[in-house]
C-alpha cells in the first residue's frame, strides 16, 4: 500500500486515478497488429505447388483449352480464399484472451463505492470482490472472508483455491500465490478487498496474451511435404523440358515450334494438376468423419497432422479427468470402502476388499453419508441434454453424490432432519457446522472440514472407541499420497429444543464418523485411449498446473510413467539440453506455468517429435498455438484455448483424440494412395512423350488428349480413393517419422515400376494399331483408352499398399470406387464414339479387336503390379 500510495479505507482520489490512467494506460490488452487483407490474400499464392498449378493453367490456356484452364485457376483461387479465411480466424486467439478480462469492477474512489468500467482500473485502486465476480485485474488481497477463487482457466487447479492475506515467497508459482487474485479468474464463494498491483499487459492474463501473440504457427507435416514435393517436381519438369528441347532441336534438328509444343505436352503430362483438389477433398472427408466423432477441425491440414503425431501432451483437468470432484474412498472406524463411479452422476457403489457392499446395511456408512448430505449447501440437477449439473462447491457436490450412491434421498432426509442453524465455512476455523432436529425433538450438530481441525474436536469414533489419532493420521497420509483430498465428518447430540448454534458449541464433544478421500478421477475412456495411443507408438505426457502428488496419482491410474512428477520449479532450473533429456524420460509434469508448457513443447520438438497439445484454459493457449497441432476442449474450454487450437473436441474427451489420430492416419494413407495413383499416370504419360521424342517416333497421345486423361481420371478414379476405409492394423504401426519425405523409397520404386508398365502397354497398343494399318487417329484413341484402362485396373491395385487385391473386399470395401469405374467407362465411350468428342480430341471409333488388346494388356499390367506387391509382402513391407 505504501509503494502504491493508496489507502485501504478510501482508495485513490479521482484526480490521482485519472493521472495514473494516463501513466499506465487502460486495463485491457492491445489489439493485435495484423497484415492488411489485400496483403494477406496475395500471400496465399506464395506456395511452390500453386506456382506449378499457375504454370499448368497458363499452358492449358495457351493450348486454347479454356475450360481446363478455368478449372485449374479456380482450384488456385479456392485454396487462396480458404487460406485467407483461416488466417483471419487465427488472429482471434489474442482477442479471446482479451475477452477474459472483466468488463465492470466495484472500486473505492475518495472513500465511496463506485462501479466503473474495468478498463479504467489503475494500480493502487481498491477493488471489492464478491461471489460470482470475475477478477478485473491482478490484486494483492487486503481483507478476505471465506474467499475461494476458481483458477482452473489460469493454472489448471481442479478445485477452487482458498485465499488469504498472509504473504508468500516472491518466487512462488502462480498456483501457490494464495494472497493474490489474478485477472480473468472467478470468485466461487466469499468476499474480499484487494489492491490493484497490475493492469492490462502487466497482468498474468496479459502475459499469456503476449505469449499467444509471439508464438508462430508451425507448418503441418503435410504442407511441408507438399511444398518439398512441389519444388522437386517443378525442378524436375523444368530440367527434363530443357534437356528435351535442346535434344530435339539441336541433336535431331526438329523445328523449334514443334519441339516446344512437344515440351508443352510433356509439362502437361507431368504436372498432377488434380492433386491439390484431391488432397483438399480427402482432408474435407476426414474433417466430416471427425465432426461425426465429436472433433471439429478448424484448419484442414490439421486432419492429417494428427495421424503424424509422435507425442500427445495433455492437460489433466477436464481432459484426462472429468473436472468433477468425486469421492473415491470412505474411511470408516472399522473398515475402508472404495467408491466406484465418477463425476456428479449418482451412479456407482461401494466395495470392500473387492467385494460389493450393500450400503443400506452398513450403519457406519449411512451415518457418514447422512452427514455428507445434510452438512452441505450444494445442489445437483439433471437434464436430458447436459446430464448431471452441480450448483455450488465441487467438493460439496462430490459429498452429495456420495450420499445418493449410499441410497439416501436429499428431499426425504431434509424433511426428516430440517436445518435450524449453521456456521458457514471460514478459512479461520476450517470447518462447516449445521444444526438439525428431527420432529420428535432430538437435535444434533453435523460437522465437516479439514481433518486436522475436525480430529481436534473429536473424543471418540462412531464405533464407540476412543479416538486413535495416530491410526487416523496414517490413513490420512495414505490417502494424500494417492493424490486424494481428505475431508473429515463428525457429529454430536445437542439438548432437545436447541434452536441456535454458536462457536462455543463447537468443542471437543464430537464423534468422528469417518474420512472421505476425494479426487478429480481420470475418465475411464481416457485410460483406454492412452493405452491405444501407446500401442500405436504415440507417447502421452500430462502437463498440468495441479499439485505434483495429485498429478502423479492420476498419471499412474492412466498408465503413464509416473514414478515422480517433474515440477515447474524443476523445469525452470534446467537448461534447454537438460530439459530435452528430462522431457523424454518423464511423462508427468506438475505446477506448470504457460512458459513451462511452451518450453516442454519446444524441447520435444527439438528432439524431432511431432507434438499435439491439448488443453482448456487460457494458460494453455500459448502452448496450443506452439504445438504442431493444438486440441482444445469445446464444452468446458475457454474461448482463448479454442481460438488458438487447430482441433476442438465437442465432448471434452481424450478418447476422441485417439479416434482422431486414427482418422488422421487414414487421411494420410488416402493422400499417399492418391499420389501413388496419380504420379505413375503422369509418369507414364510423360514417359510416352519422352520416348517418342528421343526415338523419333510419332507422339502416341496429344497434349489435349493428355489433359483429358488427367482430368477425367482425377474427377473419377483419384476421387474414389478419398473414400477408402482404414488399412488393417492402422493403429498398430508406429507413427511416421516427422522427417520422412512424402515420396519414400518404396513409394518411388512403385511409381517408377508402374510408370514403366504404363509406357510399355501404351506404346504396345499404339504400335500394334499402326502395324495392322490403323490410322494415327485410331492408334492414338487406342493409346488413350489404354492409359485410362491401365489406370482403372491400377485403382484396384493401389487400394491396398501391399496387401493382395485378389480379394472380395477390394471390390466391396469401397462402393464409390465401383461407381466411379462405371462413370469412367461412360466417359471413355463418349470420348471414343461421340462425334463432338471425336472432332475436339481427334479420336476415332475402335473395333472389338482393339478393345480385346486393351483389356488383355490391362489385365497383364494388373497382375504385374500384384506380383510386385507379393515381393514386398515377402520382404515384410507393410506400407509404402
Amino acid at each position: 500500500m505504501q509503494a502504491l500510495s493508496s489507502s485501504a479505507g478510501s482508495g485513490l482520489g479521482r484526480h490521482e486515478a485519472a493521472r495514473r490512467l494516463e501513466q499506465y494506460g487502460r486495463n485491457s490488452l492491445p489489439e493485435p497488429r495484423q497484415r492488411g487483407p489485400w496483403l494477406r490474400f496475395v500471400l496465399q499464392f506464395h506456395n511452390p505447388l500453386l506456382y506449378v498449378l499457375l504454370v499448368a493453367g497458363a499452358v492449358t490456356f495457351a493450348l486454347d483449352d479454356h475450360v481446363d484452364a478455368a478449372v485449374i485457376t479456380g482450384v488456385v483461387l479456392i485454396n487462396a480464399v480458404i487460406g485467407f479465411v483461416q488466417e483471419g480466424r487465427a488472429h482471434k486467439a489474442l482477442e479471446a484472451v482479451r475477452a477474459m478480462l472483466a468488463s465492470r469492477a466495484m472500486v473505492l474512489r475518495d472513500g465511496e463505492r463506485h462501479e466503473i468500467d474495468a478498463a479504467l482500473l489503475v494500480p493502487g485502486d481498491i477493488v471489492l470482490l464478491e461471489s460470482g465476480a470475475r477478477v478485473p485485474a491482478d490484486l494483492r488481497l487486503l481483507r478476505v472472508r471465506n474467499l475461494r477463487v476458481n483458477e482452473a482457466a489460469l493454472t489448471g487447479e481442479s478445485v477452487p483455491v482458498e485465499k488469504g492475506t498472509e504473504p508468500v515467497a516472491g518466487a512462488a508459482p502462480i498456483g501457490d500465490r494464495s494472497c493474490m487474485a489474478h485477472a480473468g479468474t472467478v470468485v466461487s464463494v466469499g468476499q474480499a478487498h484487494g489492491v490493484v498491483v497490475a493492469t492490462g499487459q502487466q497482468t498474468q492474463m496479459g502475459h499469456i496474451g503476449r505469449l499467444v501473440g509471439e508464438v508462430q504457427t508451425l507448418a503441418t507435416p503435410l504442407t511441408r511435404r507438399l511444398d518439398q514435393f512441389a519444388r522437386q517436381i517443378t525442378l524436375f519438369i523444368l530440367t527434363v523440358g530443357l534437356v528435351t528441347f535442346l535434344y530435339g532441336h539441336f541433336v535431331r534438328g526438329m523445328p523449334a515450334l514443334d519441339v516446344f509444343l512437344a515440351v508443352v505436352a510433356l509439362a502437361v503430362a507431368a504436372i498432377p494438376e488434380g492433386l491439390p483438389a484431391i488432397v483438399t477433398i480427402v482432408l474435407a472427408i476426414g474433417t466430416r468423419v471427425m465432426a461425426r466423432n465429436n472433433a471439429i477441425v478448424r484448419r484442414l491440414p490439421a486432419v492429417e497432422t494428427l495421424g503424424s503425431v509422435t507425442v500427445i501432451c495433455s492437460d489433466k483437468t477436464g481432459t484426462l479427468t472429468r473436472n468433477e470432484m468425486t469421492a473415491v474412498q470412505v474411511m470408516l472406524p472399522t473398515h475402508t470402502l472404495q467408491v466406484t463411479g465418477a463425476g456428479y452422476a449418482p451412479e456407482g457403489g461401494f466395495h470392500g476388499h473387492g467385494v460389493s457392499v450393500d450400503a443400506a446395511q452398513d450403519g457406519l456408512l449411512q451415518g457418514l453419508s447422512r452427514c455428507a448430505l445434510l452438512c452441505n449447501d450444494a445442489r445437483l440437477g439433471h437434464d436430458a441434454t447436459g446430464g448431471w449439473q452441480l450448483v455450488g462447491d465441487p467438493t460439496e457436490g462430490a459429498l452429495l453424490t456420495l450420499a445418493c450412491k449410499a441410497g439416501l434421498d436429499p428431499l426425504e432426509e431434509a424433511a426428516t432432519w430440517p436445518r435450524v442453524d449453521a456456521i458457514p465455512f471460514e478459512s479461520e476455523h476450517r470447518f462447516m457446522a449445521t444444526l438439525h432436529h428431527e420432529h420428535a425433538g432430538r437435535a444434533c450438530v453435523l460437522l465437516k472440514g479439514a481433518p486436522e481441525r475436525v480430529l481436534d474436536l473429536c473424543g471418540q469414533d462412531a464405533s464407540g472407541q476412543p479416538l486413535d489419532r495416530a491410526a487416523w493420521a496414517a490413513r490420512m497420509e495414505d490417502a494424500a499420497g494417492a493424490g486424494q483430498r481428505v475431508l473429515a465428518l463428525a457429529s454430536c447430540d445437542m439438548p432437545a429444543g436447541t434452536t441456535a448454534l454458536a462457536m462455543t458449541d463447537i468443542s471437543r464433544r464430537f464423534t468422528l464418523l469417518g474420512l472421505v478421500g476425494l479426487i478429480d478421477p481420470p475418465r475411464e475412456e481416457a485410460i483406454v485411449a492412452v493405452a491405444d495411443c501407446q500401442r500405436a507408438g504415440v507417447r502421452v505426457k500430462m502437463i498440468t498446473g495441479d499439485h505434483a502428488v495429485t498429478a502423479a496419482a492420476i498419471g499412474r491410474q492412466l498408465g503413464l510413467h509416473a514414478d515422480r512428477a517433474v515440477t515447474g520449479d524443476a523445469v525452470s532450473g534446467l537448461d534447454d539440453a537438460a530439459l530435452q533429456r528430462v522431457v523424454l524420460e518423464n511423462d508427468v509434469f506438475a505446477r506448470a506455468s504457460p512458459e513451462h508448457k511452451l518450453r516442454l513443447v519446444a524441447a520435444l520438438q527439438a528432439q524431432g517429435e511431432l507434438v499435439a497439445m491439448t488443453g482448456d484454459g487460457v494458460n494453455d493457449a500459448p502452448a496450443l498455438k506452439a504445438a504442431n497441432i493444438g486440441v482444445a476442449m469445446g464444452q468446458k474450454g475457454t474461448d482463448a484455448a479454442r481460438e488458438a487450437a487447430d482441433l476442438v473436441l465437442t465432448d471434452d474427451n481424450f478418447a476422441t483424440i485417439a479416434r482422431a489420430v486414427r482418422e488422421g492416419r487414414v487421411v494420410f494413407d488416402n493422400i499417399k494412395k492418391s499420389l501413388l495413383f496419380m504420379l505413375p499416370t503422369n509418369g507414364g504419360e510423360a514417359g510416352v512423350i519422352l520416348l517418342a521424342l528421343f526415338a523419333g517416333l510419332a507422339l502416341p497421345v496429344t497434349a489435349g488428349q493428355i489433359l483429358w486423361v488427367n482430368t477425367v481420371t482425377a474427377v473419377t478414379l483419384a476421387l474414389a480413393l478419398a473414400f477408402e476405409p482404414a488399412e488393417p492394423g492402422v493403429m498398430r504401426r508406429p507413427p511416421r517419422r516427422p522427417s520422412e519425405p512424402l515420396i519414400t523409397r518404396v513409394l518411388a520404386a512403385r511409381i517408377a515400376y508402374v510408370s514403366l508398365l504404363m509406357i510399355a502397354v501404351t506404346f504396345a497398343v499404339f504400335e500394334w494399331e499402326l502395324a495392322r494399318g490403323s490410322s494415327v487417329q485410331m492408334a492414338r484413341t487406342a493409346a488413350v483408352n489404354m492409359l485410362v484402362f491401365g489406370e482403372l485396373v491400377y485403382l484396384f491395385n493401389v487400394r491396398r499398399f501391399t496387401a493382395s487385391a485378389l480379394t472380395r473386399d477390394v471390390l466391396t470395401g469401397n462402393p464409390v470406387a465401383l461407381w466411379m469405374a462405371v462413370l469412367l467407362v461412360v466417359f471413355q465411350l463418349l470420348f471414343t464414339y461421340a462425334p463432338p468428342m471425336q472432332q475436339l480430341f481427334g479420336t476415332a471409333a475402335l473395333d472389338m479387336l482393339s478393345w480385346s488388346m486393351i483389356l488383355a494388356l490391362g489385365l497383364g499390367k494388373f497382375l504385374a503390379v500384384e506380383a510386385e506387391k507379393a515381393v514386398l509382402r515377402r520382404l515384410q513391407v507393410r506400407s509404402v
